[in-house]
């Protein structure tokens, strides 16, 4: 507790948020897998560039603008649900096809990945929903600049040790083993993930 802010508790939801299964990091661990290290690396840094989109809006209080204005809202949703479901669309094509990858030879280009990742984040309008909820409930209404500095920023970081760590985790020499061997099976996997996930985001009631 730093005066009225509570940042363990911040940190604690943020983690848990980070933690559970979605679509980053399933993105995150599908790409390190079929693409190596460096790729999960680049997809991980432009996921942590949208949260941070997301964390720096709500903690400035355009969350709230945003939602009362709920056509701008509604067109990041519909957006961010065709993308995932575009995701789920990729992964069952790669689940149904037979042809063999070369894991470590396919790189792609730094820039792609990136803006892939950010593009994750930001057209998730459940992002923007969860830091203002975060932030409004874990600093005060009257919290200063550097308060929020240090909010937004010891999240940002959180984020990034974690998704770092998924890239690192999924990209080992094992993982990448295991998904050659597996490899329609976890495409399967991550196609109903990015599925359900859009879904779900498409079904979701504006609050």
């Amino acid at each position: 507790m730093i005066g009225d802010l509570n940042l363990i508790a911040i940190l604690l939801a943020a983690l848990a948020a980070s933690l559970s299964p979605g679509p980053a990091s399933l993105a995150i661990a599908g790409t390190s897998m079929a693409r190596g290290r460096r790729a999960g690396m680049f997809l991980t840094f432009g996921i942590i560039i949208g949260s941070l989109t997301w964390s720096i809006a709500a903690a400035l209080g355009l969350g709230a603008v945003m939602m009362t204005n709920a056509w701008v809202f509604e067109l990041i949703r519909y957006l961010g649900a065709a993308y995932l479901l575009y995701l789920a669309w990729r992964s069952t094509r790669s689940a149904l096809s037979a042809t063999p990858v070369e894991t470590r030879m396919i790189q792609g280009s730094a820039r792609l990945l990136i803006l892939r990742g950010a593009a994750l984040h930001i057209m998730n309008p459940k992002s923007i929903l969860f830091f203002g909820a975060l932030y409004s409930i874990g600093m005060p209404a009257s919290a200063s600049t550097q308060q929020l500095t240090l909010v937004v920023g010891a999240v940002g970081l959180q984020a990034t040790i974690v998704y770092c760590c998924y890239a690192i985790l999924f990209s080992s020499s094992k993982m990448t083993s295991i998904y050659v061997k597996a490899r329609r099976w976890f495409e399967a996997v991550f196609a109903a993930g990015f599925g359900l996930a859009g879904l779900k985001i498409v079904t979701a009631k504006l609050p």
